[in-house]
């Protein structure tokens, strides 16, 4: 088994669509435990990052690598069962189904809630026993986010900051070693960014998950990420520590200009 010092490296990551340079030698080095940042203006690549890092896309040029091993070439399924899960810059929910049952599909990825097709169709004894038992940790999550009491509601009539939560406590439930953030406090006020904050730092202490995010926030990501890459054009402008590489006059040059 290969051994990494980082939960996620990429290894001059990137992807051409028809000739045009999207994403370019991206290089990240990621260790356990970290909350890292993926920032720059529009347009700069970081959901393309997020979209080959998760199997959307294919990576034209590099590859990359989750506690050592080679993900590149695997599809989304696969690379969510070796333990990289996301969330969108739009939601996107089971709107229809209760927001304890969102959680519940995030949970059929855990081995310990399976059951084979025969015992679920003649609903067999295993079949509610494991049902239960995947209820009762879903509530245990959505107690993390304080969304226990809205269970049984339509995720749909959820307000828009508890949706956000939603969906990171569905992704959270896929048991994941690397989780991806796209923009969560997009939309949010500042009570919701900052109870949102605080919900990461609990994420992160809790079940010792490694979060890379995406943020245009860039005090929100100044106060909680470890590190960061700033992209621009597709290549990596700076990085380092938030604070130095948000200070780097490249990077305030490529978003506000001169």
């Amino acid at each position: 088994m290969t051994v990494s010092e980082f939960v996620l490296e990429t290894k001059e990551l990137g992807i051409s669509f028809g000739g045009l340079k999207a994403v370019s030698d991206v290089n990240l080095k990621i260790k356990q435990g970290e909350i890292y940042g993926l920032v720059g203006p529009n347009g700069a690549g970081k959901t393309t990052v997020f979209n080959l890092l998760t199997g959307v896309y294919q990576p034209t040029t590099g590859t990359f690598f989750l506690n050592g091993k080679e993900l590149k070439g695997f599809g989304q399924e696969r690379i969510n069962h070796e333990g990289i899960a996301r969330t969108f810059q739009n939601i996107r929910l089971f709107n229809n189904m209760t927001v304890v049952n969102n959680v519940m599909v995030g949970l059929h990825n855990n081995p310990e809630f399976k059951c084979n097709m025969l015992e679920s169709i003649f609903r067999l004894p295993k079949h509610f026993k494991v049902e239960k038992a995947m209820r009762e940790r879903a509530k245990e999550l959505l107690t993390i986010f304080g969304l226990l009491d809205e269970r049984n509601n339509l995720a749909c009539n959820l307000p828009y900051g508890k949706q956000r939560k939603l969906e990171i406590a569905r992704a959270l439930a896929t048991n994941p070693t690397l989780l991806l953030l796209d923009e969560p406090a997009a939309g949010m006020n500042p009570n919701e960014t900052e109870d949102l904050r605080k919900t990461i730092e609990i994420i992160r202490k809790q079940f010792g998950i490694t979060i890379l995010l995406i943020e245009h926030d860039l005090k929100f990501v100044s106060e909680i990420c470890d590190e960061i890459t700033v992209l621009n054009f597709g290549t990596a402008l700076a990085q380092g520590k938030a604070k130095d590489a948000l200070n780097d006059p490249e990077v305030i040059k490529a978003y506000i200009g001169k």
